[in-house]
């Protein structure tokens, strides 16, 4: 029986350029012998690939372009080259794949068929934001995006609150940068004075901002946090 290839999940950094202060060697050592990727963006994924010592030519490597414009249909065929018995490379715009990141339809795909999958060890900004959180991390939940339109998000935020209460989970959700400082004055205005709202903000980049207070005491700060346009996790507790 002819042997198949593998699914290598691949973490990206979340910004930072010094990928040896954030991946394993052993990542490295698998990601120059893979010839095929699927990838959200191709000059992101050149540039990945170059800075992790790609040993042959990125020009000559074969890329498949997995985000909001793929065509389902055509993800069938991104695997044909694992059939062939050569491994690929699911790789990540940033942090890991497949958490909040495009890729699951892929993988669910290749577990289907009976593809090993193997998901390789990088930076999460969801798990690393909620261990510096000091909230619940035996009970959480990542709920993504929020509404945009203003009413419906202040109703979703209460109703998160609820769970927080009730369920003694912790909540994270994630905005777009440049809608982050309307969020946090949502929050701000919504939750409870002692509900607890952690900013975890460009994580693991020199400007990396993590800081966790009660609704009460965020409105006292003296200095308001800036957060548009910056990579923003945020997480309330009580």
């Amino acid at each position: 029986m002819k042997q198949t290839g593998k699914l290598y999940l691949i973490p990206n950094s979340l910004g930072s350029d010094d990928l040896n202060a954030i991946l394993p060697q052993e990542n490295f050592n698998i990601i120059k012998n893979i010839q095929t990727f699927i990838v959200e963006n191709l000059r992101t994924a050149r540039r990945f690939l170059s800075k992790a010592g790609h040993s042959g030519n990125i020009d000559k490597l074969d890329f498949f372009i997995l985000n909001e414009h793929t065509n389902t249909n055509e993800l069938s065929d991104y695997l044909e080259t694992i059939k062939q018995g050569k491994d690929i490379g699911l790789l990540s715009d940033a942090g890991v794949p497949c958490v909040a990141d495009p890729g699951a339809d892929i993988v669910s795909m290749a577990q289907n068929q009976g593809i090993q999958v193997v998901p390789l060890v990088g930076p999460s900004s969801i798990l690393m934001g909620l261990m510096a959180s000091g909230f619940n991390g035996q009970n959480f939940a990542f709920v993504g995006y929020l509404p945009r339109e203003q009413s419906e998000r202040n109703k979703r935020i209460k109703e998160l609150e609820t769970r927080v209460y009730k369920e003694e989970q912790t909540q994270l959700f994630i905005e777009t940068p440049y809608r982050n400082n309307q969020m946090f004055e949502s929050l701000l205005g919504q939750c409870n004075p002692e509900t607890k709202v952690c900013v975890a903000c460009e994580i693991s980049l020199e400007t990396e901002y993590i800081v966790t207070h009660k609704v009460k005491d965020w409105k006292k700060l003296k200095t308001k946090i800036d957060l548009k346009k910056r990579n923003t996790l945020f997480l309330i507790y009580k």
